[in-house]
């Protein structure tokens, strides 16, 4: 069944700890589908290159968000403007946020995997059920960042490559809450409680004015000029921030006006102080807009 490719990362941190993940994903797949593994940008752009041959028109990714949009990036590359396979996102990663947010249910890769080959083989008769997407494309000009959503729906982030694709980027406390984030487990593999601590001692901290917080969220001055004309005004900012999806992790949905009309995304200017952001997880939470005087934003 070569309609069925299963890329598969061997690097991911969920992979690593569980070694038996690729025999079990190829003793799924058996005949119906290829799987190929891809532990650099090389060697995914040669399965990429293998795919596209084949011809394959599912394409499995075993892996978490990183490789999700690695991935994809690579494919959108290698595909040069021509149609993407439909993305099977198969979880093995350690949030899973775009797999949460598109509707895949729980479960093991195997056991999502095997949902699908026999949802493939039936597919004359019940067709494959599926919801699309856009990505954002992101590219680093000089002196500014640039960012547009033009990019076919597909699935999407990157590694170090001229443009990347991504269903959301975060400036400010977002990359400052992954430093924390990583830096607390101190070796523990990354994982949903100590993403969910990291998140209550950032919180703990803002109500202190502790250290934690002044290194998560030290805001940073500019401005942002949207694609209709609109100018945010030069100022500090603990974050700029979008999806075309509306969560960013542990369930928090902040841009829930990501499906607002087609080729968008909901991009959030952040100029409140750390404990006004606190204030407004609890509506983030419930996909609400943020209170007056916090934010700024824009579809």
């Amino acid at each position: 069944m070569p309609g069925i490719g299963v890329i598969y990362n061997p690097r991911s941190g969920k992979n690593l700890r569980d070694p038996g993940a690729a025999r079990r994903l190829a003793r799924t797949l058996g005949d119906r589908g290829v799987l190929r593994e891809a532990g650099s940008i090389d060697e995914l752009y040669r399965v990429a290159e293998d795919f596209r041959k084949l011809e394959i028109d599912v394409l499995g990714i075993s892996g978490g968000d990183g490789t999700n949009g690695t991935t994809i990036t690579g494919f959108l590359d290698v595909y040069q403007g021509n149609a993407l396979p439909s993305i099977a996102f198969l979880r093995g990663g350690t949030m899973n946020t775009v797999a949460n947010a598109v509707g895949v249910r729980r479960g093991k890769p195997e056991g999502l995997l095997d949902r699908l080959c026999r949802a493939y083989v039936k597919r004359a008769a019940q067709p494959l059920v599926d919801c699309e997407r856009y990505v954002m494309c992101l590219e680093a000009v000089p002196g500014r960042a640039k960012m547009g959503s033009d990019a076919p729906p597909a699935s999407v982030v990157a590694p170090p490559l001229a443009k990347k694709y991504g269903f959301n980027f975060g400036t400010g406390v977002v990359p400052g809450y992954l430093s924390e984030y990583y830096a607390y487990g101190k070796g523990e593999p990354p994982n949903p409680v100590i993403a969910a601590k990291t998140l209550l001692r950032g919180i703990g901290s803002a109500a202190v004015g502790g250290e934690m917080i002044k290194r998560m969220a030290a805001p940073f001055n500019g401005s942002v000029e949207v694609g209709d004309g609109t100018i945010w005004p030069e100022r500090d900012y603990l974050a700029i921030a979008g999806g075309t999806i509306d969560q960013i992790g542990l369930n928090f949905r902040p841009f829930y006006r990501f499906d607002e009309a087609p080729q968008t995304f909901h991009i959030l200017g952040i100029h409140t102080s750390p404990m006004g952001f606190v204030s407004q997880l609890p509506r983030i939470w419930r996909a609400q807009p943020m209170r007056p005087g916090h934010t700024y934003e824009a579809v």
